[in-house]
C-alpha cells in the first residue's frame, strides 16, 4: 500500500495531492492485499491539468469519461472527474457495491460508506443505494462475476434484482460488456456460479438465450448422461476443467462444448446424433454475436467438433489421431482438448499418448527426415499422404522408444 501511496504523490505535484483520491476496485484490493490490475482514480482536477500531467482524454458511449495513462510497472491508471472534492461522497454513493465505495487519499485517510469495511470483511456484496441497479443494470451481471469469486450478495441486494423486469434496460447495453464479465467470471474460483445465478434471476436471456434453453434439453441418453439435462452436464465439465486449469478460454470451451446439441432435432431426444458438427457451424456465429475475441471462436469451434473423437481416442488409428493433433494445434487448444474431453463424462480418462501426437503433429519435414528434393519432385496430389505417413511412422517410433 505504501509503495503505491508513494509512487502516486511523486507522479501528482503536491499542490494536487488534496484534490486526488484513490477509489473502487482498487482501494478494495489494496485493503485485501490483492494485487489490483488498474489505478482508479477520481479528482476535482480540470481536464487541462490532467492533460498538462500526461494523461490522455477517453470518451466512452456507453461508461464514464476517464483520462488514461499508462505506466510500464502499474499498467493502467485511469482518473475520473468530478465538481468538486465536496461531492466525493455523492459519488461513492451512485457506485454499484459498498466495497468498491471507498475512497483512499493520497495520506492514506480513507472515505467510505456506511458498513463498508464490515462488508468488505464478511465478503458481502450491498448495493450502495436502491438504485444501483436502475442506475447502471449491468452491475446486476457485474454481482455474478463478484459471486464466482466468492462474493455473496445480501438479501436486500438480491430483491431489488428480483424486484424489477430487466429485459429493455439489457436490450441497450452493448452486449461487449456483458461478455466482458462473463470472461472475468470465467478466471475466478468457482465460475459455475456466474452462470447459475443468471439462470435463478432469470436475467441475461438478451445476452446468453442459450444459457436459458439449456435446462429444457437432454444432455444424452440416461445410461451415459445420469445427470439428465444439458446444463447439469455443462456445469459439470466446467468444474471438473476449472479444477485443473485457470485458462479462462478453456474454462469457455468446457461450458459451451456441448453448444451443438442445442441445434439437434428435437425428435431424435435423447439423442444428439451430429452434434459435434453442428457445435462447429454455432460457433462461429455465437462468437460473434458475443463480440468474442477470434480465440475463442475458432476454439470453442474445434472443441466442438473434436471432443467426441477425444472420448473415443484409444479406438482411433494412428493417422486420425496425429490429423486431430494437428487440427488442434492450429485452433490453439491443443492443451484445452485432452481437458475438455476427459471432463466430458465422470471419472474420465486422459487420452494417453496426446503430446506425443501433438509432438509430432507438429514436426516440419526436416525434422521427419524427409528428403526435400524427393519431396519436391513428388506430385502434389500425393505429398500430403506420404507426410501423414512418416508422421505415423514417427510416432510409432516414440510409442516403442516409449514401451
Amino acid at each position: 500500500m505504501t509503495t503505491l501511496l508513494l509512487f502516486l504523490q511523486g507522479l501528482f505535484p503536491v499542490s494536487c495531492h488534496d484534490r486526488i483520491v484513490l477509489v473502487g476496485g482498487t482501494v478494495r484490493d489494496l485493503l485485501l492485499g490483492t494485487e489490483s490490475q488498474d489505478i482508479d482514480l477520481t479528482t476535482d482536477l480540470s481536464a487541462d491539468e490532467l492533460c498538462a500531467l500526461g494523461f490522455r482524454l477517453v470518451e466512452a458511449t456507453s461508461a464514464a469519461t476517464i483520462f488514461f495513462k499508462y505506466h510500464p510497472e502499474y499498467g493502467r491508471i485511469e482518473v475520473t472527474r468530478i465538481g468538486s472534492m465536496d461531492d466525493l461522497r455523492d459519488d461513492l454513493l451512485r457506485r454499484d457495491f459498498t466495497i468498491n465505495a471507498m475512497a483512499m487519499e493520497l495520506n492514506g485517510i480513507r472515505t467510505q460508506l456506511p458498513g463498508a469495511e464490515e462488508d468488505l470483511k464478511g465478503g458481502v456484496l450491498r448495493a450502495c443505494s436502491n438504485y444501483s441497479f436502475r442506475d447502471d443494470p449491468l452491475r446486476i451481471v457485474r454481482a455474478f462475476r463478484f459471486e464466482a469469486d466468492g462474493w455473496r450478495m445480501t438479501q436486500e441486494t438480491e430483491a431489488l434484482i428480483r424486484k424489477d423486469t430487466w429485459a429493455d434496460a439489457f436490450r441497450a447495453i452493448p452486449v461487449e460488456r456483458f461478455s466482458s464479465e462473463m470472461l472475468k467470471a470465467l478466471a475466478r474460483k468457482t465460475p459455475e456460479r456466474f452462470f447459475q445465478r443468471m439462470i435463478e434471476f432469470n436475467v441475461g436471456a438478451e445476452f446468453l438465450p442459450e444459457l436459458f434453453r439449456m435446462p429444457q434439453i437432454p444432455a444424452g441418453p440416461l445410461q451415459h448422461h445420469p445427470e439428465g439435462d444439458l446444463l447439469t452436464h455443462s456445469i459439470q465439465v466446467l468444474q471438473r476443467v476449472a479444477a485443473a486449469s485457470d485458462d479462462p478460454l478453456a474454462r469457455f470451451c468446457a461450458f459451451f462444448h456441448d453448444l451443438g446439441k442445442l441445434g439437434t432435432d428435437p425428435q431424435l431426444y435423447p439423442k444428439h446424433h451430429g452434434h459435434d458438427e453442428a457445435g462447429f457451424g454455432m460457433a462461429t456465429a455465437f462468437c460473434n454475436r458475443l463480440r468474442l475475441p477470434a480465440t475463442y471462436r475458432k476454439g470453442l469451434a474445434w472443441t466442438s467438433r473434436l471432443h467426441g473423437k477425444g472420448n473415443r481416442w484409444d479406438e482411433l488409428r494412428d493417422s486420425s489421431k496425429l490429423e486431430m493433433a494437428e487440427q488442434a494445434i492450429k485452433a490453439g487448444i491443443a492443451g484445452i482438448l485432452p481437458r475438455v474431453s476427459a471432463a466430458d463424462k465422470p471419472g474420465g480418462l486422459s487420452m494417453a499418448g496426446w503430446e506425443e501426437a501433438v509432438h509430432v503433429a507438429g514436426m516440419s519435414t526436416r525434422e521427419l527426415g524427409i528428403d526435400q528434393g524427393k519431396l519436391a519432385k513428388m506430385p502434389i496430389q500425393n505429398r500430403e499422404a506420404f507426410i501423414l505417413q512418416k508422421r505415423v511412422e514417427a510416432l510409432r517410433a516414440t510409442q516403442a522408444h516409449a514401451i
